[in-house]
């Protein structure tokens, strides 16, 4: 069973060979503009604009905590993916806490592990979940190694430097 592996860098640059996924969080609130979504913006408009569109219509489709949707971001033949994950609850701590849901971050990683294994790929990410919204890594990494390790799915956590 593949464990994480962490390096420093951008998670929008993974330089493994072969298919990759690139997960990241976003709020249920249709909010884009702080965080790790300025990095994936700065190199793919599509992940935005796909993600405006799918909370814009969200009365007709799956958009909820929880769901995840992918985005082909470079030519087929790159082969690389943008999953946008729902798994924060608005955008700032008040009352009831963080913006992160767990259950939410959960859900998205199962979501996440049928798309990786559907396309062969491996999955980079920043340490989700803990920046904006307000999230601890030690109840998130247990999550990525049941969700994705344990099922062979090659994970890269980097940490920007």
């Amino acid at each position: 069973m593949p464990e994480i592996h962490y390096k420093p860098g951008d998670a929008t640059t993974p330089s493994v060979k072969g298919p990759k996924l690139i997960a990241h969080l976003c709020n249920d609130r249709g909010g884009w503009g702080r965080g790790f979504v300025l990095a994936i913006s700065a190199r793919w408009p599509e992940p935005e604009k796909a993600y405006r569109k799918w909370y814009r219509e969200r009365s007709t489709n799956d958009f909820a905590l929880g769901a995840v949707q992918v985005v082909q971001v470079a030519p087929p033949h790159h082969r690389i993916w943008v999953a946008n994950m729902v798994g924060q609850h608005g955008v700032k701590t008040g009352s009831a806490g963080p913006p992160v849901r767990y259950d939410a971050i959960d859900q998205c990683l199962k979501n996440l592990a049928d798309r990786a294994l559907e396309l062969e790929a491996s999955v980079h990410m920043p340490r989700i979940g803990c920046g904006l919204a307000g999230g601890k890594w030690e109840r998130i990494e247990p999550l990525i190694s049941a969700r994705l390790c344990d099922l062979d799915i090659s994970v890269t956590v980097y940490d920007h430097t």
